[in-house]
């Protein structure tokens, strides 16, 4: 299974799927701290919701990459329980390759401030609660792309309206007085827990909402690959 990884990670890379969300990740990320430095926390909890719809657009090109033929001989090979994981796998592997990106750039063009604020967080906290909020979104998006990709949808058309209406639930149902927002995960409830009080406890909720919807998602995805199978 480690060689499959490795093949659709070449795969994303050599057939230069990888260029676009990486270039649309470093506008989004550019835009962001061209407005002026930011505290850590704060600044990397916004780019974990940027980056969000970026990561799930990425998960869905690299799985995308590969065409069905080959898919269904990888199949027969080490079995579709593992060459589905094995897809999945390289998405996040992929993911944090895009996350260590977004948490280098600010440091880069100025966007971080070092000076703390009376009462404010230290800078190494503040980079570790950017840390955990980034690897918070990356289950979630990995797995939204999946939904979104062709073996689930079948067309280019679906699987950008997965991605569209799951990208704009995340934002919408996930702002402050939203009714079910649950239904989506907890990315923007993390952008405002990285700069308010984040607390053990709210962190350890969110986590395990993520953690929750992470695991509805692989299960419909997994159901929605059988199915068309």
């Amino acid at each position: 299974m480690t060689a499959l990884i490795r093949l659709r990670l070449a795969g994303f890379l050599r057939t230069g799927r990888a260029v676009a969300p990486l270039l649309a990740g470093l506008v989004a990320l550019g835009i962001l701290y061209g407005g002026g430095r930011a505290q850590p926390a704060e600044a990397y909890g916004v780019s974990a919701v940027v980056l969000f719809p970026v990561l799930a657009w990425q998960t869905k090109l690299l799985l995308d990459a590969e065409p069905d033929g080959q898919r269904r001989l990888a199949q027969v090979v080490v079995g579709v329980p593992r060459e589905r994981l094995a897809g999945l796998l390289a998405a996040v592997v992929a993911g944090l390759g895009t996350v260590v990106v977004a948490l280098a750039f600010p440091w880069l063009v100025g966007g971080i401030t070092t000076v703390v604020e009376p009462g404010g967080r230290s800078v190494g906290i503040g980079v570790a609660l950017g840390l955990w909020a980034h690897l918070l979104a990356v289950p979630p998006a990995v797995l939204l792309g999946a939904l979104a990709s062709r073996a689930c949808t079948g067309s280019a058309g679906y699987g950008v309206a997965v991605l569209a209406l799951g990208g704009v639930g995340t934002i919408v149902l996930g702002l402050s007085g939203s009714a079910v927002p649950w239904l989506m995960p907890p990315i923007m409830a993390t952008a405002r827990a990285t700069t308010g009080v984040a607390a053990a406890p709210t962190m350890t909720l969110l986590t395990c909402w993520a953690a929750a919807w992470s695991a509805v998602a692989l299960a419909g995805y997994l159901w929605w690959r059988r199915s068309r199978a």
